[in-house]
Protein backbone atom coordinates (compact mmCIF):
# COMPACT_ATOMS: atom_id res chain seq x y z
CA UNK A 1 0.00 0.00 0.00
CA UNK A 2 2.63 2.53 1.13
CA UNK A 3 3.99 1.80 -2.87
CA UNK A 4 1.21 2.68 -4.15
CA UNK A 5 0.50 6.09 -2.39
CA UNK A 6 4.46 6.60 -3.17
CA UNK A 7 3.51 6.44 -7.15
CA UNK A 8 0.60 8.69 -6.52
CA UNK A 9 2.82 10.69 -5.24
CA UNK A 10 5.23 10.57 -8.29
CA UNK A 11 1.80 10.64 -10.74
CA UNK A 12 0.38 14.17 -9.13
CA UNK A 13 4.22 15.71 -9.42
CA UNK A 14 4.42 14.91 -13.31
CA UNK A 15 0.85 16.32 -13.75
CA UNK A 16 0.39 19.30 -11.92
CA UNK A 17 -0.40 21.27 -14.40
CA UNK A 18 -2.92 19.34 -15.67
CA UNK A 19 -6.26 18.30 -14.51
CA UNK A 20 -5.39 15.18 -12.25
CA UNK A 21 -8.71 12.59 -12.68
CA UNK A 22 -10.17 10.45 -9.89
CA UNK A 23 -10.05 7.61 -12.30
CA UNK A 24 -6.16 7.54 -12.85
CA UNK A 25 -6.21 8.01 -8.98
CA UNK A 26 -8.08 4.68 -8.54
CA UNK A 27 -5.81 2.83 -10.79
CA UNK A 28 -2.76 3.61 -9.12
CA UNK A 29 -4.27 3.04 -5.41
CA UNK A 30 -6.51 0.58 -5.94
CA UNK A 31 -8.74 1.95 -3.38
CA UNK A 32 -12.59 3.20 -3.43
CA UNK A 33 -12.80 6.98 -3.25
CA UNK A 34 -13.73 7.03 0.36
CA UNK A 35 -11.65 5.04 1.82
CA UNK A 36 -8.23 6.33 0.00
CA UNK A 37 -9.80 10.20 1.25
CA UNK A 38 -9.66 8.52 4.42
CA UNK A 39 -6.33 6.44 4.34
CA UNK A 40 -4.44 9.44 2.97
CA UNK A 41 -6.30 12.17 5.32
CA UNK A 42 -4.79 10.64 8.35
CA UNK A 43 -1.61 9.58 6.63
CA UNK A 44 -0.74 12.93 5.57
CA UNK A 45 -2.27 15.00 8.21
CA UNK A 46 -3.76 16.96 5.08
CA UNK A 47 -6.97 15.92 2.44
CA UNK A 48 -5.51 15.02 -0.74
CA UNK A 49 -6.30 18.15 -2.52
CA UNK A 50 -4.82 20.43 -0.06
CA UNK A 51 -1.23 18.41 -1.00
CA UNK A 52 -2.03 18.91 -4.83
CA UNK A 53 -2.83 22.79 -4.09
CA UNK A 54 0.44 23.26 -1.58
CA UNK A 55 2.24 21.40 -4.13
CA UNK A 56 1.11 23.66 -7.02
CA UNK A 57 1.65 26.81 -5.20
CA UNK A 58 5.08 25.52 -4.18
CA UNK A 59 6.03 24.98 -8.01
CA UNK A 60 4.40 28.23 -8.91
CA UNK A 61 6.81 30.29 -6.56
CA UNK A 62 9.91 28.91 -7.79
CA UNK A 63 8.57 30.15 -10.93
CA UNK A 64 7.87 33.05 -10.27
CA UNK A 65 11.23 34.08 -8.87
CA UNK A 66 12.83 32.41 -12.18
CA UNK A 67 11.02 35.32 -14.08
CA UNK A 68 7.62 33.84 -15.28
CA UNK A 69 4.69 36.09 -15.20
CA UNK A 70 1.83 35.78 -13.18
CA UNK A 71 -0.88 35.66 -15.62
CA UNK A 72 1.19 33.01 -17.27
CA UNK A 73 1.92 30.97 -14.09
CA UNK A 74 -2.05 31.59 -12.96
CA UNK A 75 -3.17 29.79 -16.14
CA UNK A 76 -0.31 27.39 -16.48
CA UNK A 77 -2.02 25.78 -13.02
CA UNK A 78 -5.26 25.45 -13.54
CA UNK A 79 -6.25 28.54 -12.25
CA UNK A 80 -9.45 30.45 -14.11
CA UNK A 81 -8.66 34.02 -13.29
CA UNK A 82 -5.16 35.75 -12.17
CA UNK A 83 -7.69 37.19 -9.43
CA UNK A 84 -8.74 33.86 -7.83
CA UNK A 85 -4.64 32.92 -8.25
CA UNK A 86 -3.28 36.05 -6.34
CA UNK A 87 -6.10 35.28 -3.77
CA UNK A 88 -5.03 31.34 -3.09
CA UNK A 89 -0.79 32.37 -3.55
CA UNK A 90 -1.66 35.30 -0.81
CA UNK A 91 -3.24 32.77 1.59
CA UNK A 92 -0.36 29.78 1.07
CA UNK A 93 2.42 32.13 1.09
CA UNK A 94 1.16 35.65 3.22
CA UNK A 95 2.76 37.68 -0.63
CA UNK A 96 1.04 38.62 -3.53
CA UNK A 97 2.79 36.56 -6.35
CA UNK A 98 3.68 40.10 -7.65
CA UNK A 99 5.27 40.69 -4.49
CA UNK A 100 7.16 37.44 -4.78
CA UNK A 101 8.24 37.91 -8.04
CA UNK A 102 9.42 40.99 -7.31
CA UNK A 103 11.34 40.68 -3.93
CA UNK A 104 12.65 36.89 -5.11
CA UNK A 105 10.20 35.90 -1.59
CA UNK A 106 10.30 32.02 -1.56
CA UNK A 107 8.26 29.71 0.25
CA UNK A 108 8.59 26.10 -0.47
CA UNK A 109 6.30 22.87 0.51
CA UNK A 110 8.20 19.49 -0.18
CA UNK A 111 6.98 16.36 -2.72
CA UNK A 112 5.34 13.74 0.26
CA UNK A 113 7.01 10.22 0.53
CA UNK A 114 5.36 7.75 2.97
CA UNK A 115 7.32 5.66 4.84
CA UNK A 116 6.49 3.03 8.17
CA UNK A 117 7.81 4.35 11.47
CA UNK A 118 8.53 1.64 13.73
CA UNK A 119 8.73 3.46 17.25
CA UNK A 120 7.51 0.64 19.35
CA UNK A 121 5.67 0.62 22.84
CA UNK A 122 2.39 0.49 21.72
CA UNK A 123 0.19 -2.30 19.87
CA UNK A 124 -3.25 -2.29 18.05
CA UNK A 125 -5.23 -4.87 19.60
CA UNK A 126 -7.65 -6.23 16.50
CA UNK A 127 -8.74 -9.88 15.29
CA UNK A 128 -9.71 -11.10 11.53
CA UNK A 129 -13.42 -12.78 11.95
CA UNK A 130 -14.94 -14.31 9.43
CA UNK A 131 -19.01 -13.50 9.38
CA UNK A 132 -21.38 -14.52 7.69
CA UNK A 133 -23.96 -12.96 5.54
CA UNK A 134 -26.41 -10.97 7.35
CA UNK A 135 -28.68 -7.98 7.75
CA UNK A 136 -28.83 -4.82 8.88
CA UNK A 137 -32.26 -2.77 10.36
CA UNK A 138 -32.55 0.59 10.66
CA UNK A 139 -33.11 3.84 9.64
CA UNK A 140 -31.28 5.76 7.16
CA UNK A 141 -30.11 8.99 5.64
CA UNK A 142 -27.31 10.73 2.85
CA UNK A 143 -25.15 12.83 5.22
CA UNK A 144 -22.26 15.08 4.17
CA UNK A 145 -18.77 13.16 4.36
CA UNK A 146 -16.93 14.42 7.38
CA UNK A 147 -13.71 12.86 8.52
CA UNK A 148 -13.28 15.19 11.58
CA UNK A 149 -15.56 16.23 14.39
CA UNK A 150 -19.35 15.97 15.19
CA UNK A 151 -21.86 15.15 11.99
CA UNK A 152 -25.03 16.91 13.18
CA UNK A 153 -26.49 15.24 9.90
CA UNK A 154 -26.14 12.02 11.86
CA UNK A 155 -27.11 13.46 15.40
CA UNK A 156 -30.42 14.57 13.37
CA UNK A 157 -31.10 11.22 11.95
CA UNK A 158 -30.38 9.38 15.54
CA UNK A 159 -32.94 11.97 17.28
CA UNK A 160 -35.44 11.20 14.51
CA UNK A 161 -35.64 7.34 15.44
CA UNK A 162 -39.01 7.31 16.76
CA UNK A 163 -40.55 4.75 20.24
CA UNK A 164 -41.74 2.30 17.70
CA UNK A 165 -38.82 2.24 15.71
CA UNK A 166 -36.46 1.43 18.34
CA UNK A 167 -39.12 -1.73 19.83
CA UNK A 168 -39.17 -2.74 16.17
CA UNK A 169 -35.11 -2.90 15.62
CA UNK A 170 -34.66 -4.60 19.09
CA UNK A 171 -37.81 -7.28 17.90
CA UNK A 172 -34.92 -8.18 15.04
CA UNK A 173 -32.04 -7.53 16.89
CA UNK A 174 -30.97 -11.66 17.05
CA UNK A 175 -27.00 -11.31 16.44
CA UNK A 176 -23.77 -9.73 18.10
CA UNK A 177 -23.43 -6.47 19.78
CA UNK A 178 -26.92 -6.92 19.98
CA UNK A 179 -27.23 -2.70 20.07
CA UNK A 180 -27.24 0.10 18.11
CA UNK A 181 -25.03 0.07 14.73
CA UNK A 182 -23.85 2.80 12.65
CA UNK A 183 -23.08 2.08 9.80
CA UNK A 184 -21.73 4.13 6.21
CA UNK A 185 -21.77 3.14 2.94
CA UNK A 186 -22.84 4.70 -1.09
CA UNK A 187 -19.85 6.74 -1.12
CA UNK A 188 -20.05 9.42 -3.62
CA UNK A 189 -16.95 9.60 -6.17
CA UNK A 190 -14.89 12.67 -5.93
CA UNK A 191 -11.00 12.36 -5.03
CA UNK A 192 -10.20 15.96 -5.26
CA UNK A 193 -13.10 17.42 -2.94
CA UNK A 194 -13.23 17.04 0.34
CA UNK A 195 -17.34 17.26 -0.60
CA UNK A 196 -19.95 14.65 -0.95
CA UNK A 197 -22.15 12.58 0.66
CA UNK A 198 -22.59 9.01 1.86
CA UNK A 199 -25.84 7.22 3.21
CA UNK A 200 -25.66 6.60 7.05
CA UNK A 201 -28.13 3.67 8.76
CA UNK A 202 -28.58 3.04 12.56
CA UNK A 203 -29.68 -0.13 12.85
CA UNK A 204 -29.27 -3.61 14.57
CA UNK A 205 -27.51 -6.74 13.37
CA UNK A 206 -30.26 -9.40 12.46
CA UNK A 207 -30.61 -12.60 10.52
CA UNK A 208 -34.36 -11.97 9.62
CA UNK A 209 -35.98 -10.22 7.03
CA UNK A 210 -37.94 -6.43 8.38
CA UNK A 211 -41.28 -6.74 8.16
CA UNK A 212 -41.91 -3.49 9.25
CA UNK A 213 -42.57 -0.30 6.90
CA UNK A 214 -40.98 2.26 9.27
CA UNK A 215 -37.55 0.34 8.44
CA UNK A 216 -35.23 -0.32 5.84
CA UNK A 217 -33.08 -3.13 5.69
CA UNK A 218 -29.32 -3.75 3.79
CA UNK A 219 -27.63 -6.99 3.32
CA UNK A 220 -23.66 -7.39 4.04
CA UNK A 221 -22.50 -10.46 2.09
CA UNK A 222 -19.83 -12.62 3.97
CA UNK A 223 -17.16 -11.33 4.43
CA UNK A 224 -13.44 -11.20 6.65
CA UNK A 225 -13.54 -8.26 9.25
CA UNK A 226 -10.77 -6.68 10.94
CA UNK A 227 -12.52 -5.73 14.20
CA UNK A 228 -10.66 -3.06 16.78
CA UNK A 229 -11.97 -3.10 20.15
CA UNK A 230 -11.01 -0.36 22.18
CA UNK A 231 -11.67 1.54 25.54
CA UNK A 232 -11.56 5.44 26.42
CA UNK A 233 -12.88 8.34 27.05
CA UNK A 234 -15.16 9.03 24.48
CA UNK A 235 -15.47 9.84 21.34
CA UNK A 236 -11.33 10.89 21.29
CA UNK A 237 -10.35 6.91 21.78
CA UNK A 238 -13.04 5.84 19.03
CA UNK A 239 -10.94 8.55 16.60
CA UNK A 240 -7.94 7.75 18.03
CA UNK A 241 -8.35 4.06 16.91
CA UNK A 242 -9.41 4.79 13.55
CA UNK A 243 -6.77 7.44 12.60
CA UNK A 244 -4.36 4.12 13.71
CA UNK A 245 -6.16 1.96 11.57
CA UNK A 246 -5.79 4.24 8.38
CA UNK A 247 -2.49 5.85 9.06
CA UNK A 248 -0.66 2.82 10.82
CA UNK A 249 -2.16 -0.63 10.74
CA UNK A 250 -3.78 -0.86 6.86
CA UNK A 251 -0.52 0.45 5.01
CA UNK A 252 1.49 -2.48 7.07
CA UNK A 253 -0.67 -5.47 6.93
CA UNK A 254 -1.29 -8.29 4.84
CA UNK A 255 -5.26 -6.49 3.90
CA UNK A 256 -6.48 -3.97 1.37
CA UNK A 257 -10.25 -2.79 2.53
CA UNK A 258 -13.16 -4.69 1.21
CA UNK A 259 -16.26 -2.63 -0.62
CA UNK A 260 -18.38 -3.01 2.05
CA UNK A 261 -20.13 -0.94 4.41
CA UNK A 262 -17.74 0.25 7.35
CA UNK A 263 -19.44 -0.64 10.82
CA UNK A 264 -18.68 0.65 14.62
CA UNK A 265 -20.81 0.20 17.63
CA UNK A 266 -20.21 2.06 20.86
CA UNK A 267 -21.55 1.15 24.31
CA UNK A 268 -22.75 4.24 26.35
CA UNK A 269 -23.24 2.51 30.21
CA UNK A 270 -20.01 3.46 32.22
CA UNK A 271 -18.24 6.51 33.25
CA UNK A 272 -17.54 8.62 30.22
CA UNK A 273 -13.47 8.09 30.91
CA UNK A 274 -13.79 4.53 29.84
CA UNK A 275 -16.35 3.88 27.13
CA UNK A 276 -16.23 0.61 24.96
CA UNK A 277 -16.54 0.70 21.25
CA UNK A 278 -15.46 -1.23 18.48
CA UNK A 279 -15.04 -0.51 14.76
CA UNK A 280 -15.26 -3.44 12.18
CA UNK A 281 -13.39 -2.60 8.69
CA UNK A 282 -14.76 -4.91 5.91
CA UNK A 283 -11.07 -6.64 4.41
CA UNK A 284 -9.77 -8.81 1.63
CA UNK A 285 -6.44 -10.64 1.35
CA UNK A 286 -3.62 -8.79 -1.04
CA UNK A 287 -3.50 -11.61 -3.05
CA UNK A 288 -7.11 -11.74 -3.08
CA UNK A 289 -7.31 -8.75 -5.02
Amino acid sequence: MLQQFNNLIDYIETHLTEEISGKDISKIVGLSDYHFKRMFSFMAGMSLSEYIKNRRLSVANVELINGAKVTDVAYKFGYQSVEGFSRAFREWSGFLPSEVAKNKIQKSFPKFTFFIDIRGGISMEFKIEKKEKFHIVGVSKRVPIQFEGVNNDILELAQSITEQQRNEMHQLADLYPHQVLNVSYDYDDGYLEEKGSLTHMIGFATTKDNPFDDLEQISIEESLWAIFPNQGPFPATLQDTMAKIYSEWLPSSDYVIADLPGISFTKHDGPAESVYSEIWVPVKKKEEQ
